[in-house]
């Protein structure tokens, strides 16, 4: 099923406008989520905030946001007070600029959310901006309020509706040229890459889902369902080691021996 309105606000391009829905396109909901308990008494244990120097527990209104403007001082920002300088981006993806989409490095998405017409009346409007972006092979950029911050967010066509991402900041992007500076000093032998270029040609396949499976997950499932069926049980332990080697393969001769084993690899 469709997951739920997160959003709705309207969609502006110079003078169009329509009115839209947004959903997040991913979701952890089936992800499974374990309580904390109390191990005697087997009832669930609660996290409250204390007040660090009394010790005693807040009520939810008197709870505020603070800011350490200073070593050990704090100011408090009010939720009026930020809803203030969110200006228009509150309920508006004014599209303000156009960009090739291979021109943002995938290290700035974010998040993704799908986002709709919001009624029959909007969705010529919407069409008319979706349809062109994809004519031109350029995405949108704009700025929206999104979980309680501003945030940058691109625009992608994508059948008949279009993607939302949310984009990182700038300074929240690390450089990676610090990181990868000091790698291929010494490139690698032709014959060496000739090889590895053979493997990696048996072993491509098209793209799906099932190559994104938790495994971890269904592990987890069958665990829980054995315990309603028979009580606690001592999970068995060591078997992801039996595969892994001590000594240091020679990486040649690893391909060499992955190609002939592979028989899809003909000659």
């Amino acid at each position: 099923m469709p997951a739920r309105t997160y959003w709705k606000g309207y969609l502006k391009l110079s003078l169009v406008t329509c009115p839209v829905a947004m959903s997040p396109a991913t979701s952890e909901s089936e992800k499974v989520r374990f309580h904390t308990l109390n191990r005697e008494t087997g009832n669930r244990v609660v996290s409250r905030y204390v007040d660090t120097e009394t010790g005693k527990p807040v009520d939810a209104d008197d709870q505020a946001k603070g800011y350490e403007a200073e070593a050990g001082r704090l100011v408090v920002i009010e939720d009026e007070e930020l809803e203030a300088v969110r200006l228009d981006t509150v309920r508006t993806i004014d599209i303000d600029a156009f960009v090739p989409r291979d021109s943002i490095p995938w290290i700035y998405l974010d998040s993704p959310h799908y986002l709709v017409p919001a009624d029959e009346v909007g969705e010529e409007a919407f069409s008319v901006i979706r349809d062109a972006m994809a004519a031109t092979k350029m995405v949108g950029v704009s700025r929206v309020v999104l979980y309680r911050r501003e945030r940058a967010v691109m625009l992608v066509p994508r059948d008949k509706g279009i993607v939302l991402w949310t984009l990182r900041y700038g300074d929240e992007v690390r450089d990676a040229k610090a990181y990868f500076a000091d790698i291929d000093k010494d490139k690698p032998e032709p014959e060496l890459l000739d090889l590895a270029q053979r493997f990696i040609e048996a072993k491509t396949k098209d793209w799906s889902p099932e190559m994104v499976k938790d495994p971890v997950q269904e592990h987890l499932l069958k665990l829980i369902a054995s315990k309603k069926r028979k009580g606690a049980r001592k999970a068995a332990t060591g078997a992801a080691d039996k595969g892994r080697q001590g000594n240091v393969v020679n990486l040649f001769e690893a391909l060499k021996k992955s190609l002939q084993a592979d028989k899809s690899l003909g000659g």
